[in-house]
């Protein structure tokens, strides 16, 4: 049974005044199995119900169960020590730990003391299954974090399985594969020497972090940011090339403010509990010596209306989540979950972005005890409602679905005014003007007047510092300013609320790419892209990201080259998210595999050994070019970017040119052209069928719908009104069986 006090929940033994005494017998009540395959039930085990019992109030009857739960527990662990190996465990597990309802089906009626004995065994039974089938985000990638080591218990295999034969009904989950678990996995033989972090400040745990990784020495972004960001407290606005490590200059401040706050509070609450302690015994002592004690009848317990102790429901039991029971020796533990606000917030662009972003933090985390959490759209809404109840200290999110359980009012992000940590990841895509309603609002709420001023804010983009030249026409109006890096960091500044003087760390070139990578060319007619797209991956396999500017240009591509046997992989926003990460993760784990995306994977993402970057539309801006092309050549790695320009692209692609101050000319790529008179034979091919495939769908969609229009109407429909009854005859007979 449970006690609800300030929206919080407590374990029943902690009443000292209150209690229930079982008259009757515990009942199961049967659940409709259906409700397993709904997300929202997947983690409920049993449910019982108690309708004859009492109510009793005294001080003795808190003691006694106290008294019997540490004997029992003392018992327990004299046994298991005493346990000679020949003896199955198993048997004794299950002579000590009968339930509540094996106790009902034999009959028997459990006084009040053992009736919370077991309750409490069976809420300890519950958490040994939880953390044994530790539930995953699956796709969404919703990794449960290490508690803090004092609240560790080992939990024996035979327990385990003893909860498991138990409770058959629950389900195990594998754990999700990301595409960040190539980056982030080395060797944990031989660790890592990290003695070039210590002069950074950087926190113990997080050293030890970086050793497992085998993070040897920072890079040029991180050694510049590191020590004004921990150190001195400083906002910082860094630009830096992609693949510099911007993520880790940003995580590491956070998780040291967020052990600087747990530090601090810890010895705040220590302070209160011997304080509260003391209270306690004095009322104790009190409630001993006064005979009155023993004279409250049940009725003054009745009418007492003390909503704040406790709270009974007659005729049910309810079934609660997140179980906590405090002892003595966890009291502090337990205070600081209860209080854990809020203290980092990371907003990204993406959602596979913020996925990434996750799991650096997570793993530089690993040996801290801080817990994250991920709100993106596309995922369950009350999914992430839940894992926000687990009061996470540092939530990476998209501004979307974070505006949302913002305007919903989750109790977890009421005290967005006292972050510790902002950061703002790709922060120019983020503030253009257009873009992101939701953010502008959320940066309304967290640059007010009663926002935290010890608050730091991180702003990081590779192309943060990237000028575009004003046009001339532009320059021409009244109030025109010439737009420079001063300028521009300045607007930004106000616009994400940085108020102070911030550490400005530019370590971009004045091309703004990596000078591992080679950026090439090819002009052609725009019906001829497809024919040099193809030539390409059939030439130059590999690892291959192809970029469009639209979501049906990606969808006719991936026809083509499912076609032509190339097995392309589909990103873009309409898709479903599990499905975005599941391809992320598909072009991950293949050598050889093709990419087709629109901007959405331009931004960020640290996907390993991509070779090569096609762009089969020159992108709009020259920021989407710097961050299209800075998908392959990160870490000090080769990569290869080729343009492919058609007659439409040609404004583009030179406004990217003289934005981008390119000193010499983008070379052309070469091209075989014996194989070319193949290739356009096979793509003319793969041309009428993808065409014939086209129309043959639209023509079942309109089909379909006509008949169900005719059934609705009780009407006969007449063959020449359905769609495709001409298409077999338009078609030569190679077209409909020739494979490639």
């Amino acid at each position: 049974m449970k006690a609800r006090k300030g929206g919080r929940f407590r374990s029943s033994f902690k009443l000292k005044r209150k209690g229930i005494e079982v008259v009757g017998e515990w009942k199961t009540v049967q659940i409709d199995p259906n409700l397993f395959a709904e997300e929202e039930f997947q983690d409920i085990v049993c449910l019982e119900e108690l309708t004859d019992y009492k109510l009793v109030s005294s001080s003795k009857v808190g003691k006694v169960k106290e008294k019997k739960r540490k004997a029992e527990s003392v018992s327990e662990e004299g046994n298991e020590e005493v346990e000679e190996p020949v003896v199955p465990p198993k048997k004794k597990k299950k002579k000590k730990n009968k339930d509540l309802r094996s106790q009902t089906d034999k009959g028997s009626t459990p006084n009040a003391a053992e009736s919370d004995v077991l309750v409490d065994k069976e809420a300890k039974r519950n958490e040994i299954i939880e953390e044994a089938n530790c539930e995953d985000y699956g796709h969404e990638t919703e990794n449960r974090r290490d508690t803090p080591k004092k609240q560790k218990k080992k939990v024996p295999k035979n327990k385990i399985s003893q909860a498991q034969e138990a409770l058959p009904s629950v389900a195990t989950s594998k754990k999700a594969k990301n595409w960040t678990t190539e980056v982030l996995s080395t060797s944990t033989d031989q660790k890592a020497d990290v003695s070039a972090w210590k002069d950074l400040f950087v926190p113990e745990p997080v050293l030890q972090a970086l050793s497992y990784l085998g993070f040897s020495a920072p890079t040029p972004i991180q050694a510049l940011a590191l020590p004004s960001a921990i150190r001195d407290n400083m906002d910082v606005l860094g630009a830096a090339e992609t693949g510099s490590g911007k993520t880790l200059a940003f995580a590491i401040p956070m998780i040291h403010s967020v052990l600087q706050w747990q530090k601090s509070n810890n010895s705040t609450a220590r302070n209160d509990s011997v304080s509260k302690e003391s209270h306690q015994h004095h009322d104790e002592t009190r409630w001993e010596n006064e005979d009155e004690a023993e004279k409250v009848t049940h009725q003054q317990v009745e009418d007492s209306g003390d909503e704040d102790d406790a709270s009974f429901t007659t005729g049910c039991v309810k079934v609660l989540e997140n179980v906590e029971f405090e002892s003595d020796d966890e009291t502090h533990a337990v205070d600081s979950h209860k209080k854990r606000p809020l203290l980092g917030l990371v907003l990204t662009p993406t959602r596979e972005l913020a996925v990434q972003v996750k799991h650096h933090i997570d793993a530089v985390a690993k040996f801290t005890g801080i817990k994250t959490a991920i709100l993106v759209g596309g995922m369950a809404a009350q999914k992430q409602e839940r894992v926000l109840n687990r009061k996470p200290e540092i939530v990476i999110a998209t501004p979307g679905r974070l505006w949302e359980l913002v305007k919903d009012r989750h109790p977890h992000l009421s005290n967005l005014r006292q972050l510790r940590c902002l950061v703002i990841d790709e922060a120019d895509r983020m503030v253009e003007k257009g873009h992101f309603l939701e953010l502008s609002q959320l940066l309304e709420i967290l640059n007010d007047s009663q926002y935290n001023p010890r608050r730091q804010t991180f702003v990081f983009s590779a192309t943060l510092t990237l000028i575009h030249q004003t046009p001339a026409r532009v320059l021409q109006k009244k109030n025109a300013k010439k737009m420079d890096k001063k300028t521009k960091l300045e607007l930004l500044m106000e616009k994400v609320g940085i108020k102070g003087k911030p550490k400005v760390i530019d370590l971009t070139r004045k091309e703004a790419t990596v000078e591992t990578l080679t950026e090439t060319r090819i002009h052609c007619n725009t019906n001829e892209k497809d024919y040099y797209l193809y030539y390409f991956l059939l030439q130059y396999p590999g690892r291959t990201m192809v970029f469009a500017n639209s979501i049906d240009c990606v969808k006719r591509l991936s026809s083509l080259l499912t076609i032509l046997n190339c097995d392309p992989l589909p990103l873009h926003a309409n898709m479903h998210q599990k499905q975005r990460l599941k391809n992320l993760e598909r072009f991950a784990e293949r050598e050889s595999c093709v990419l087709l995306t629109t901007d959405v994977a331009a931004r960020g993402l640290d996907i390993p050994n991509v070779q090569h970057v096609i762009h089969y539309q020159v992108p709009r801006t020259s920021e989407l070019y710097v961050h299209r092309s800075g998908r392959t050549a990160r870490a000090a790695n080769e990569g290869l970017s080729l343009l492919l320009i058609g007659p439409e692209d040609l404004i583009n692609f030179r406004k990217i040119y003289k934005t981008l101050e390119k000193s010499e000319e983008l070379p052309f790529f070469p091209v075989d052209a014996k194989c070319m008179i193949s290739i356009k034979e096979r793509m003319n091919l793969a041309r009428q069928i993808e065409k014939a495939e086209f129309f043959n769908s639209r023509a079942k969609q309109h089909n379909s719908w006509l008949q169900q229009a005719a059934e609705a109407l009780e009407m006969d429909l007449d063959d020449d009104m359905l769609m495709g009854c001409q298409l077999t005859s338009s078609l030569p007979e190679f077209l409909l069986c020739h494979t490639l």
